[in-house]
């Protein structure tokens, strides 16, 4: 209770509350908008954050996440166009209410959904998170080495259909971070004689690009379309029988958000996809999912919801983000100067507590915003797109010169974007990318403090119970293609 008193008293500062109104108005209108998602909408905010205090920009940019997860649910349902990827769940039945001129339902029901999926993550956040701090304070770089490894091939084993790819673009996404001064013995590497790469890449020019710019690039195909509702809060009122369904889906929604915001490699949209599989399961007549079923809303919002929130609990706790948009947090931490980790609850409890009560008060402030703003959303998306992109695309530019006054920037703003699209365009995602690109300078420090600390024994990254049994975690992710070749290969013969 005194670490929520604490936490209470510093979110409601007025700076906070007003960076915490900001950051979820703004996240929800970034994610109404199709093709532009999560992390994108954090690396356009990110610049605006450098000036203010770091807890300030810290709940700012947690706003503009959860925000965005919510809006994108506003273009699923009357556009059939998912603003994030864990949105795409919601279009299968959200669009088809929508259709039914039940659109208004459709969206007070996402309200609600996220509401208490957002609610009960942040209660397991708040009760996990000690807890497993306590637990970190005793690891040490085998312990490190080990679980970063198992977030690295995690997420390329279960992010994604093709391992194979996302490994690589792991291995890329690693490759790029290496650019700069090595911290141990100050030698260049890859920096080809330029002077701007001695301080390595920077964060935003690179998550600006591969998410903000590739993703306006693959958009700019859809055109303008137009939202042909006319939604009122009249409209909007779910009946007794859409009460009595939505229940249940929602509580399960939201455990199953629970369990796998956490985990590397998964997050949201895999939590929004299983969630939804299992209402499917359980309902009497599961052939009426995908026809508009108030289920098929309320399970994926609550849980994707969860997920968001749960997967601070690794970031904070651990220093180790679970999913991409989690490793461009762990950046805007570490521009701000704050080191995430177990430390981080010990050294700045003030800080820490105060993050997790503005994910209440976001969370509320979402629910009081969204039921009536839901015309300004609908206006939103009738913006059309070729007056839209080329503003968010000036936005990006000047947000990545603002970091260092530097036209490099915005020629790698330039260069990543070209490269995210061309990546995409062959079927490589860039999340893992930036996961390998933010984790490997830990991975590498970590190896070669285990190795030192060792005196060279590979035994010494096996010698505690974590870092064991992750790395044989490790081995039976990479085992488990082979064991489905080899089935295949039998069940042939």
């Amino acid at each position: 209770m005194d670490n929520i008193l604490l936490g209470l008293s510093t979110a409601l500062i007025p700076a906070n509350l007003l960076a915490c109104f900001a950051g979820v108005f703004l996240g929800t209108a970034i994610g109404v908008i199709p093709g532009i998602g999560a992390m994108a909408a954090i690396a356009l905010i990110l610049p605006l954050t450098f000036s203010l205090d770091p807890l300030t920009g810290i709940v700012m940019l947690a706003g503009v996440y959860y925000g965005a997860e919510y809006g994108g649910s506003t273009a699923s349902i009357l556009l059939n166009l998912p603003g994030t990827p864990s949105n795409a769940i919601t279009c299968l039945d959200g669009y088809p209410m929508a259709q039914q001129g039940r659109a208004g339902v459709a969206l007070f029901i996402t309200t609600i959904a996220s509401f208490v999926g957002g609610s009960i993550g942040i209660v397991v956040l708040t009760l996990l998170s000690p807890l497993i701090t306590s637990l970190a304070m005793a690891f040490g770089p085998a312990e490190y080495f080990a679980l970063i490894l198992l977030c690295f091939i995690a997420v390329a084993a279960i992010g994604a259909d093709d391992p194979k790819k996302n490994l690589v673009m792991i291995l890329l996404g690693g490759l790029i971070s290496l650019v700069g001064i090595d911290l141990y013995d100050g030698v260049q590497r890859y920096t080809f004689g330029q002077g701007q790469l001695i301080d390595g890449l920077s964060l935003v020019p690179v998550a600006m690009g591969l998410f903000g710019l590739s993703e306006i690039i693959l958009s700019v195909r859809s055109g303008g379309a137009r939202v042909k509702q006319s939604i009122t809060l009249r409209s909007m009122i779910p009946t007794r029988d859409d009460w009595r369904r939505i229940g249940f889906p929602m509580l399960r929604g939201a455990g199953f958000g629970c369990l796998f915001g956490p985990l590397p490699g998964t997050g949201p949209t895999v939590a929004a996809l299983t969630s939804y599989a299992a209402e499917r399961r359980l309902a009497d007549k599961p052939e009426e999912f995908g026809t508009g079923r108030v289920e098929g809303i309320a399970a994926p919002e609550a849980s994707n919801n969860a997920a968001v929130q749960t997967a601070f609990i690794p970031t904070l706790s651990l220093g180790i983000p679970g999913t991409p948009t989690m490793a461009i947090m762990i950046g805007a931490l570490m521009i701000h100067g704050i080191v995430p980790g177990p430390m981080l609850m010990q050294n700045e409890p003030d800080l820490f507590w105060g993050l997790v009560m503005s994910f209440w008060i976001g969370n509320l402030l979402l629910l009081l915003l969204n039921i009536p703003l839901i015309s300004l959303w609908v206006s939103l998306l009738n913006i059309p797109y070729r007056l839209l992109y080329p503003s968010i695309i000036v936005l990006i530019c000047i947000g990545s010169y603002s970091i260092s006054n530097s036209v490099f920037d915005v020629g790698l703003v330039l260069l990543f974007g070209v490269v995210g699209y061309l990546l995409r365009r062959q079927g490589f995602a860039p999340a893992p990318m930036l996961i390998g690109f933010v984790l490997t300078p830990l991975l590498e420090e970590n190896l070669r403090r285990g190795w030192l600390m060792g005196r060279g024994d590979p035994a010494y990254f096996v010698s505690s119970p974590v870092a064991g049994v992750s790395l044989f975690l490790c081995g039976l992710l990479l085992l488990l293609p082979l064991i489905g070749v080899l089935r295949r290969s039998a069940a042939r013969i």
